[in-house]
């Protein structure tokens, strides 16, 4: 909560910093990493090692690689949870909800029926079932 409502916004790029602490897996190119503020459990993102804002700056082989980790992540996701689908996306820009608008990143968000209920829709805000650390031990060990 102190992230969302507080006044002040982190200067720098958290995933040129430290996101050891959620990382998932490393490729070549781009790696995996727990969203620190997730929609359901599970939600990573993909992230080239490169610093660039925009789609169309991707190497071909980093589009490659993000695509190959976008099948792997849901792979994983599947085997240690159980996701009945996914919402997969690019928000591209601040204008299109991109929160860390100048590094590049997509979003594998895990879907489960009935995962949206009275919280997010009557009170505007979500329990999470899972603790980050969990969540990535969990998906982590499984990537191998």
């Amino acid at each position: 909560m102190a992230y969302v409502s507080g006044p002040e916004k982190p200067v720098g790029c958290p995933f040129c910093e430290d996101f050891s602490g959620l990382l998932v897996a490393r490729g070549e190119l781009v790696y995996a990493v727990l969203n620190k503020f997730p929609y359901n459990p599970g939600h990573l993102l993909i992230c080239p090692y490169r610093h660039i804002a925009d789609y169309t700056e991707l190497f071909a082989e980093e589009a490659a690689e993000l695509a190959s980790f976008t099948q792997r992540a849901m792979t994983v996701i599947r085997k240690v949870s159980n996701a009945h689908g996914f919402n997969i996306g690019i928000n591209q820009g601040s204008v299109a909800g991109a929160g860390i608008a100048g590094h590049l990143h997509q979003h594998i968000v895990p879907r489960w029926g009935g995962d949206s209920n009275f919280l997010p829709v009557v009170g505007g805000t979500k329990a999470l079932p899972q603790l980050l650390d969990d969540t990535r031990d969990l998906l982590r060990d499984a990537w191998v």
